[in-house]
Order: C-alpha cells, then structure tokens, then sequence
C-alpha cells in the first residue's frame, strides 16, 4: 500500500510507468486512467463479470474507467468518495430557518416540494444569514482536489462545461457567465482566506464550530466524532443545491488497474474480481464506516448509511438518494483534457480571477480560454 501523502501514489504510478516495471496493480485517482492507458492491461473481461453478475457500475466510473469504448481500469474496491453537503443542522435551523433534515430525511420519503426549494439561490439567501449571525459556508478556492470537486459540480448546476464530449472548447458562454456572477455572490459570504485553503482547511472549518456547511466526504463528521462529538452531533450530510441545469455532485473516484507489463496480469485480475465480489464489498464499506462510496450500482444500499450516528442517519443521503449526477471535475471532456482542467485547477483560478483579482467576466474566461488551449 502506497501512501497519497504528499502525493507518493502518483509520483509511484509515474515512475512504474516509465521503468515499465513495479506493482501488478495500481490504484487510478480520478482521470489517471487515460493518462496512462497505453500501459494499461485492457478490463473489458473483468467488468463485464461483476456487471453480469450485479449490474451497472456508477457514471463517474464509466467516465474515469473507459477511455474509448475500452475500460483500462476497472472498479477500485475501496477509496472511492463524494462531495455532499456537510452541514450544521443547529446553525441553519436558528439562522436561516431551513430544516435540511426535513428536507432530507436519513429514509425514502422526501417531500419533492422542499428538495426543489434546496436550490443555489435559496442557498445563497441562507449563507447570507448565516455570515451574518458569524457562521459562514466554507468552500476552498485554491489549488487542492477538494476545490475542483466542488467548483466543477457548481459550474455544471449553471451548465457550465469547459470542453464538450468531442473535444470543443465551450467555456465561453453564458452559462459560465451565470456561474461567475454567482460566485462572485457567493463569495461575498465565505471565509476570506479561503484561496489559500488545503484539502485540510474546510475539515477544520466545519469541526471548529465557526463553520455552517462545507462540501465534503464524512472526514471532517469522523474527526469531529473523536475530538468534538457536540459539533459532530450536530452535523448532516446531504444533497447539494440544485442550479438552473441540474443538481450535480462531485466525486473522487479511485479506479485500480493491471500493468501490460505486469507479470501477475491473471492474478491481479483474479484479486480484484475477488474484492469486487458483494460479500467482500459489505465488509470493506462495513470497516471504512461508510467513508468508502462502491462504484458498482447495487452496493449503495449497505446498512452502515442508515444507522451511523451521531446523529443517527447522518450518513444517510452520503449515497446519491435523488436526483443528483455524480460527476468529476472536467466532464464531460475527453479523459486526458479532463485530468489537465482538474490537475491545473482551471475552476476555482477562473473564480479568482474574478473574485479576488478584481478581473471582468470576460478577461476571465479569455484567461482560461487560453488555459484550455494550452492543455490542448
């Protein structure tokens, strides 16, 4: 096992890469796949078996695993998780006056009504009050995973896309207009510093008690949960704001594929097959307590959701329960221009341009315009 810290998975997916020697299985964050797909031993036959055998896998492993109509890496058993909304359901109830778990119950009977009504303008009226009363929202704006997992998400609420499917540059748009305008807002109502937030920062945030809501994977309800259980308490994870196209949600996938070069090719596959099995899957979502989002379909069904506490349901709409995309940071561009618009931070840098910089809309998107050629 490889550890992410300071970023030694990839720096070791890179160098096995170039020696053409090294591990027989290696774990793919996010678009990896494509970047190294001419090393990559093809997975059609492996997830063709646990598709026959359990049905479809998520999106987001469609689009992080299959890079022209051929999977060169297959489902990860473990690591995979989303970016819902992590918020403190004391904070606001008292301050914005909206109940999010009523909203969002930890059970299937929502009202549709209130769901619509959880949409970025009313989100934007909420974190309004909530600076006010000294509880503002926490999103980073810098340059780490977790500012493009969600910036992206909120862009495609707008239907904001850098690249289309065909490989087109379409960030010059109105929509991209609209999606600026609207963090230009928002950001009125956010932390100062986040620009120079780390993945760390909003964790942080949210635990210290002076936050209102991030977007997150449970990391920062766990931590809380050890070291301050009457914030944890307190803390629900749920859908995101609906925007003028839709309701998105951010993932980090992690797909694991087998070296051409790998001397145990029907091994490795004989290994994954086994982890990607439901019995073995139960007991690995069982021991991450719910951290850990299956990218087979079927799985997102495990009891551990429902009753991890506290509070009690918490962990409940972790799992997409309604009408949200799970999506990476990039789509729906072709995989490798995707992995460079998430690698070079291209959404919240446009952000900044704006919000911190002081540039117009259109000097904005000229800049990441010409970032997107470049990756080109």
């Amino acid at each position: 096992y490889v550890t992410s810290r300071g970023d030694k998975n990839l720096i070791t997916v890179a160098a096995e890469s170039r020696a053409k020697t090294g591990h027989d299985i290696v774990d793919l964050p996010t678009l990896y796949t494509a970047l190294y797909k001419d090393d990559l031993e093809p997975m059609d036959d492996l997830v063709k078996q646990i598709t026959d055998a359990y049905g479809d896998v998520t999106p987001d492993a469609k689009y992080s695993g299959m890079v022209d109509g051929t999977w060169y890496s297959a489902p990860g058993p473990i690591g995979t998780h989303l970016y819902p909304m992590v918020s403190r359901l004391d904070l606001w109830k008292e301050h914005a006056g909206i109940d999010l778990k009523k909203i969002f119950p930890a059970g299937p009977d929502r009202d549709s009504a209130l769901v619509k009504a959880w949409n970025y303008d009313n989100f934007l009226v909420g974190c309004q009050k909530l600076h006010a009363a000294g509880f503002p929202f926490g999103g980073p704006l810098g340059s780490q995973s977790d500012a493009q997992d969600w910036t992206g998400a909120l862009f495609a609420s707008f239907g904001s896309y850098p690249v289309n499917e065909k490989g087109d540059i379409t960030f010059d748009s109105d929509e991209t207009r609209e999606a600026l305008e609207y963090m230009k807002k928002l950001t009125q109502y956010m932390p100062k510093e986040v620009y120079a937030w780390d993945d760390a920062s909003n964790n942080t945030w949210i635990i210290s008690g002076r936050g209102s809501a991030i977007q997150n994977p449970p990391s920062a309800w766990r931590v809380a949960v050890r070291d301050q259980i009457q914030t944890a308490s307190k803390l629900w994870h749920h859908d995101t704001p609906a925007g003028p196209k839709g309701r998105f949600r951010g993932s980090l996938t992690r797909m694991n594929g087998v070296w051409k070069f790998s001397k145990n090719k029907s091994a490795a596959k004989d290994l994954l097959l086994h982890l990607l099995q439901k019995e073995q899957q139960d007991a690995l979502i069982d021991a991450a307590i719910g951290y850990d989002i299956p990218l087979i379909a079927a799985f997102n069904t495990h009891p551990v959701w429902k009753y991890t506490g506290p509070p009690e349901g918490t962990l409940y709409n972790y799992p997409v329960k309604g009408d949200e995309f799970r999506m990476i940071c990039g789509y729906p561009a072709p995989a490798t221009i995707s992995a460079a618009i998430y690698d070079q931070d291209l959404f919240p840098n446009t952000v900044a341009k704006v919000t911190q910089e002081g540039k117009s809309f259109d000097d904005a998107i000229k800049w990441a315009v010409n970032e997107l050629e470049g990756f080109m």
